[in-house]
């Protein structure tokens, strides 16, 4: 096995993940499997929002048809796709934008529309939580719009973020189950959260939230950003926690007695079925964990020096190896550079693996095709990666240090570009190796 073959195997494994997880086909198979009885309801609705919902859309017409009375969802630009009985909206991800909150907007009146004799149908992605934005109280899409950057930036884990979100909005922790209440819920979700916790996918529009304003206020207590979140947004928790606006929907709420919960895809789903493509291929395989969490270039230490002990030892599995893991890393912003979670994760790996002799690849990439605000999925690195940019005049630590894998990887060859693939179910970190 060459180097060349080692990049094909690890895209060919990648992607085979990424299908393992199609929105239109897990949504078909839930609807089909699901013991709710259709015939007795009245109208259907559909609601929801993500980079992966467009598909699932599709797959809730293609059951139901003309029995949808009305839908809309809202999508991340460039993830929509044509539908018949839903309309679709496109709107800002990951920092909210004005269309998204027109969307929103329209999604909470038809919700409020539906009666006791209805079913909604909920379709909540990757992304939803951004592009559900409904600020609350005096707060402005601009002021939410600063949060969310100031959030992405200090390294807060997806956990932490929501429980923000969630406060200074009308459409999250359970506040969208509130609306529609007393109509029956099927919320239907693609997990892109470490754990499967739904409540944290997406905010849990429809589900009960058991967090507080004073969480909210402790996550950015913890990452000192008082004095750079907006003064509404403080004084709104600060409301909160002093018990003069009201708190999100908690568990054990009569509203949520009517929404049933389904989870149709996840990270392990998605390497599971890298597991087996691997096996298929050829590789002794294993799967480290679908919960790495932590910051990027630290994680990316951690797996190489697995894959050190590989070529060194042959534990945890001996040669021609294939170690899988998944989750959702962050970043703290340092620099200025351009890139994604899964750039960095690569070029971070790139520099620990450098000049190493042996074959070696290292792909890192979102099954959602989207990786930070760039064109790419990722990126996948060997150990001449490094060698090629010093060729060309870079030095990998620095653009490191700037927070510009994007730059880097692009001028080496290394990025991993799908384009959108409509599914999110976070992140797939896969090394190959072999004699």
């Amino acid at each position: 096995m060459d180097i060349k073959k080692l990049r094909e195997d690890a895209k060919e494994i990648f992607m085979e993940g990424v299908k393992a997880v199609d929105p239109y086909l897990a949504v078909t198979r839930a609807l089909k499997e699901s013991e709710i009885e259709y015939s007795k309801y009245k109208a259907i609705y559909v609601v929801g929002a993500g980079k992966g919902t467009a598909p699932m859309a599709k797959a809730v017409e293609d059951f139901f048809n003309e029995r949808i009375k009305e839908g809309l969802i809202n999508v991340k630009y460039g993830f929509s796709e044509p539908l018949r009985y839903i309309k679709v909206i496109e709107a800002g991800h990951p920092v909210p934008d004005d269309m998204g909150v027109v969307g929103t907007k329209k999604i909470v009146h038809i919700l409020n529309t539906a009666t006791e004799e209805d079913l909604v149908i909920s379709l909540i992605s990757g992304g939803g939580s951004a592009l559900l934005p409904y600020p609350a109280g005096k707060i402005t899409l601009e002021e939410k719009q600063k949060l969310t950057q100031v959030l992405l930036e200090c390294g807060a884990s997806i956990d932490e973020i929501n429980i923000v979100r969630k406060h200074i909005s009308l459409s999250k922790g359970g506040q969208m189950a509130k609306a529609a209440f007393p109509a029956t819920v099927f919320n239907l979700m693609l997990s892109d959260v470490v754990g499967d916790r739904i409540d944290i996918i997406a905010s849990g529009p429809f589900v009960a939230d058991p967090s507080t304003f004073k969480d909210a206020k402790e996550v950015l207590l913890k990452y000192n950003l008082i004095s750079k979140v907006p003064k509404n947004i403080i004084e709104y928790l600060d409301a909160g926690i002093a018990g003069k606006v009201p708190e999100t929907p908690k568990p054990g709420d009569k509203i949520f007695k009517k929404v049933i919960n389904k989870i149709v895809a996840s990270n392990m789903i998605a390497l599971k079925a890298c597991a087996k493509k691997s096996k298929q291929l050829g590789y002794n395989t294993i799967i480290l964990s679908s919960m790495i969490e932590g910051e990027t270039k630290e994680i990316a230490k951690m797996h190489c020096a697995i894959l050190k002990e590989i070529l060194n030892t042959g534990n945890p599995i001996k040669m021609p190896a294939c170690v899988i893991s998944g989750g959702e890393t962050t970043v703290t912003i340092r620099g200025k550079g351009i890139g994604g979670r899964n750039q960095e994760f690569c070029l971070a790996s790139a520099i620990e693996i450098a000049d190493l002799p042996y074959k070696v690849v290292i792909l890192s990439g979102g099954t959602d095709g989207n990786d930070g605000p760039t064109d790419a999925a990722g990126g996948i690195v060997d150990p001449l990666t490094i060698s090629v940019g010093k060729e060309k005049g870079m030095d990998a630590r620095r653009y490191l240090e700037n927070n510009d894998s994007y730059t880097f990887l692009k001028n080496t060859g290394a990025l991993l570009v799908t384009g959108p693939t409509k599914t999110n179910v976070m992140d797939i970190h896969i090394m190959l190796c072999a004699n």
